[in-house]
C-alpha cells in the first residue's frame, strides 16, 4: 500500500467523484515579483507556511525570514530544501508570543510584507487548551499586526479559516477576533484576510488521521456520518495567498477563496478505505465533539461576497456597521491556564 499523503491526495481527487478536479488547480510555473520585498513568514513549517515558501523559491525578493517555534519541523524544512537555502533566507526559532524575541525579528530584519500563517487550529485541543489559543491566535497576532504597523510594513496576510464564521468553538472564535481586531485597523499598513477551508491533506487533519489508522489496522473514526467540510488543495491556497497581494486598495480586507461543494466526511472515508484495498477496515461513529460543528460555512447572514478581479477571489462586505476599534483585550487577561473552557468562552463571546 502506498500511504503517503500525496499519492492519495491525487487519487482522491482524481480517481473518486468527490472532488472537482480544480481544487487544487494553480499555475505550477507561475512567479511573482517581490524583488523589493523583504518577506517575513510565521508558522513556516507548518503546511501552509511551507508551501508558501516553496512557491517563493523560483520569484524575485530581497530577503526570506521562516520563523517557527518548532525547531524539528524547522530544521527539517531547512533539510529539505537545502539547495535553495541562501544569504536571502534565513531560518530562526522564534515564539510570536514572546514580545521581546518578536520585535527582534522586526528591529533586525525590517520586513516590508508579512504572511501570519503561525496558530493553533486543532479544535477538540484548543477546547481544552483556550489559554494557549487565546495567546497565539488573538494576542500574538495583535502583537504582529501592531509591530508591523509601527515597522511601516507595506501588506500583512493573515491566514483565518471558516472556523472563524459564526464560531462555536474556542479555536474558531480566537480567529473571528482577530479577524476583527485586523480589520479595525487604521494604518499605512495595509491588512489583508485570506479566509478558506480545510487544506486536503494538511498536517493533523482528517486524511492523515485516516492513513495513520489504517496503517495500525484500527477503524476509521468520523464523528457524525452527516458531517461536511470545506476543502481546498494547498498548492492552490498559497498561490491564491500569494496573489492576494496584488491587489491594492481593496474596500474591504477580508478575501474568500472559491470553493467547491462541501465534502462528506463518510464519502471521504469510504474513498479511502477503497483506495487502501484494505476492505475489512470498517468506519466507527464517535459523536460531535465539543467545539465541531456538523457543517461550516464562509460567509454569515451579515456579510456578502462581491467579485474582483481575479475569478477565484472574493471580497467580504460586511453589511453592518464597520467593526469599531478594538481598543485592547482587557478581558482576555481573566483568561488564565486555570480558566475553564466554559469560562474562556464567555469572555471570548464579549468580542463577537
Amino acid at each position: 500500500m502506498n500511504n503517503s499523503i500525496d499519492f492519495y491526495i491525487d487519487q482522491l481527487i482524481n480517481h473518486t467523484d468527490l472532488f472537482d478536479t480544480n481544487i487544487n488547480d494553480f499555475e505550477a510555473n507561475k512567479v511573482f515579483d517581490f524583488s523589493e520585498e523583504t518577506i517575513l513568514i510565521t508558522g513556516a513549517a507548518g503546511t501552509i507556511g511551507k508551501e508558501l515558501f516553496k512557491q517563493l523559491i523560483p520569484c524575485t525578493f530581497k530577503k526570506v525570514i521562516l520563523i517557527d517555534i518548532a525547531e524539528s519541523a524547522l530544521y527539517n524544512l531547512s533539510i529539505e530544501f537545502t539547495e535553495h537555502i541562501n544569504h536571502k533566507i534565513e531560518l530562526r526559532v522564534c515564539n510570536i508570543n514572546d514580545k521581546a524575541s518578536t520585535k527582534h525579528i522586526f528591529s533586525t530584519y525590517s520586513p516590508t510584507m508579512v504572511f501570519h500563517c503561525a496558530a493553533y487550529k486543532h479544535v477538540p485541543l484548543m477546547e481544552i487548551n483556550p489559554y494557549e489559543a487565546v495567546k497565539t491566535n488573538i494576542i500574538a497576532t495583535k502583537l504582529l499586526a501592531d509591530l508591523s504597523a509601527e515597522s511601516n510594513v507595506k501588506k500583512f496576510v493573515f491566514v483565518s479559516s471558516d472556523k472563524a464564521v459564526v464560531p462555536k468553538s474556542i479555536m474558531g472564535m480566537t480567529k473571528h477576533i482577530a479577524e476583527q481586531y485586523l480589520d479595525s485597523l487604521e494604518s499605512n499598513t495595509e491588512f489583508i484576510i485570506t479566509r478558506f477551508g480545510n487544506i486536503l491533506g494538511s498536517n493533523g487533519s482528517v486524511l492523515p488521521v485516516f492513513l495513520k489508522q489504517i496503517e495500525l489496522n484500527l477503524p476509521l473514526t468520523i464523528t457524525d456520518k452527516d458531517m461536511t467540510r470545506y476543502f481546498i488543495g494547498r498548492q492552490k491556497a498559497c498561490q491564491l495567498i500569494l496573489e492576494s497581494t496584488g491587489f491594492n486598495n481593496l474596500k474591504n480586507k477580508t478575501l474568500s477563496f472559491r470553493n467547491n461543494s462541501p465534502i462528506s466526511i463518510y464519502k471521504l472515508a469510504k474513498s479511502v478505505i477503497s483506495i487502501s484495498k484494505k476492505d475489512d477496515i470498517i468506519i466507527k461513529i464517535t459523536g460531535v465533539r465539543s467545539g465541531e460543528k456538523l457543517h461550516e460555512i464562509m460567509v454569515d447572514s451579515n456579510e456578502s461576497t462581491e467579485p474582483i478581479s481575479h475569478p477565484d477571489i472574493f471580497q467580504i462586505k460586511n453589511k453592518k456597521k464597520p467593526a469599531k476599534q478594538i481598543a485592547d483585550f482587557k478581558y482576555l487577561k481573566n483568561i488564565t491556564p486555570n480558566t475553564s473552557t466554559l469560562d474562556a468562552e464567555i469572555i471570548l463571546r464579549k468580542y463577537l
